[in-house]
């Protein structure tokens, strides 16, 4: 409807409100809203929200969206979208000190921004390519290296920065990412966390139910990524070049070989699979999956948990496998993602059960193939060397070794002893 709040900003106000991980009220919308509009209009937009939505609706994000659109524009509300491009050098004069959440730096301009990322301004904009100049530009000018690795069912591309750009997202991960609380339910890429601990809560259920997102760093716009930033508190401008600085869109040269889904998504801004700052915005992104898949696994008894792409579900022998994929079929869809059927997973006590690699049937441990493969390659190399081993030209074999060793003393430390005592007999340099 004309006149409505502009669907960028309302999508922007609704992961506001989803990062604040609060109740459905009008001032913690307010709080929420005030991140990215001044406080004022942020009042009166939560007013005029929770007047029409009293009580929490079952999927928060899509309702504000939805309700933020359709409002009319109210005299008193203003919006600011982030500037373009060749605007970002105008703004910076102009730019407010913004009030900083989660424990990231305080970034209250673009040239703050610089300094922190030890880059010009000219740099900044080259690395940010706002308007995704290099998606025609020769490869030497990208800021990523592309390798195509098969999966099961066709490819799937590595995007990995280039020396300068990933410092550039390492500064940004650990000086603004690093302190934002992801979901407990999550377990990939965060501290004192791993496939062990994604896998334990689900040892010993008489149900258990995999379910696999499809394409999920790719399927994740700037837009989302932005929100995240606006979220921490930082302006529209600085928000938008530091989503910019996380995300790309693919070279048209490295889309020809890939099918139609994937090239719709990579054409456009997304989280690269490859990028240090990708796994972490991934999980702050998918907070309001988790919140709401815990929320119904608390409420009917189950357990969940996630490991990136990977969501978990257990139960007793009651639990409904048709409805329960169902259910997380819809939720993650009104969230963003969508789920790949073929990989879904039902498993009960009579069958194997595996989450992330690991038997779960009793305790999580290592398949004893997996094991006993490894401890056949030791013995290989005693005999032979480690070179005749390293069948897939590992750039450091040893490295490779020991870390396969480290997976299984994760859940065996037994295991990991005996393989380590082979290992420490092994002539490396060979």
């Amino acid at each position: 409807m004309s006149g409505a709040v502009p669907p960028d900003l309302a999508r922007e106000l609704a992961y506001s409100f989803e990062f604040l991980g609060a109740e459905w009220s009008r001032s913690n919308l307010a709080e929420a809203f005030a991140e990215i509009v001044e406080p004022g209009r942020a009042e009166e937009l939560a007013r005029r929200v929770t007047d029409l939505m009293p009580s929490e609706p079952l999927d928060p994000v899509g309702t504000l969206q939805r309700l933020l659109a359709e409002l009319p524009k109210l005299a008193t509300i203003v919006v600011s979208l982030p500037p373009a491009a060749d605007e970002l050098a105008d703004e910076l004069p102009r730019t407010q000190p913004a009030r900083t959440r989660f424990g990231a730096v305080d970034i209250p301009d673009l040239a703050a921004l610089c300094a922190l990322l030890n880059v010009t301004p000219a740099e900044l904009e080259w690395f940010a390519d706002h308007g995704n100049w290099l998606r025609r530009a020769a490869q030497p000018l990208s800021h990523y290296r592309y390798r195509q690795l098969p999966k099961t069912s066709g490819v799937r591309l590595v995007e990995a920065p280039k020396v300068r750009l990933r410092e550039i997202q390492r500064r940004i991960l650990h000086r603004v990412l690093s302190e934002i609380p992801a979901h407990p339910a999550c377990h990939g890429f965060e501290k004192g966390r791993s496939a062990t601990t994604f896998a334990a809560p689900h040892a010993g259920a008489e149900v258990v139910v995999r379910v696999d997102l499809r394409d999920f760093f790719t399927s994740i716009g700037v837009a989302r990524v932005r929100a995240v930033f606006a979220a921490c508190g930082y302006s529209p401008t600085v928000a938008q070049v530091l989503a910019d600085l996380c995300t790309t869109a693919t070279p048209v040269a490295e889309l020809r070989t890939l099918d139609f889904n994937q090239r719709n998504l990579l054409r456009a801004r997304h989280l690269p699979q490859g990028a240090p700052t990708s796994p972490r915005l991934a999980n702050l992104i998918a907070h309001g999956l988790d919140r709401r898949l815990a929320g119904y696994a608390t409420q009917h008894g189950l357990v969940y948990t996630r490991y990136a792409d990977d969501l978990a579900i257990s139960g007793k022998s009651d639990l409904d496998p048709g409805r329960t994929i169902w259910l997380a079929t819809k939720i993650a869809k009104s969230e963003g993602f969508s789920i790949r059927p073929g990989k879904t997973r039902i498993r009960r006590p009579h069958q194997r059960q595996i989450l992330a690699g690991l038997v779960i049937n009793t305790h999580p441990a290592v398949p004893r193939d997996r094991y006993d493969a490894l401890r056949a390659l030791l013995h290989n190399c005693l005999r032979t060397g480690p070179a005749t081993q390293n069948r897939d030209g590992h750039n450091d074999f040893r490295a490779h070794v020991y870390g396969l060793i480290s997976w299984v003393g994760e859940t065996s430390p037994a295991r990991r002893d005996r393989l380590l005592a082979m290992a420490d007999q092994v002539d490396w340099s060979k």
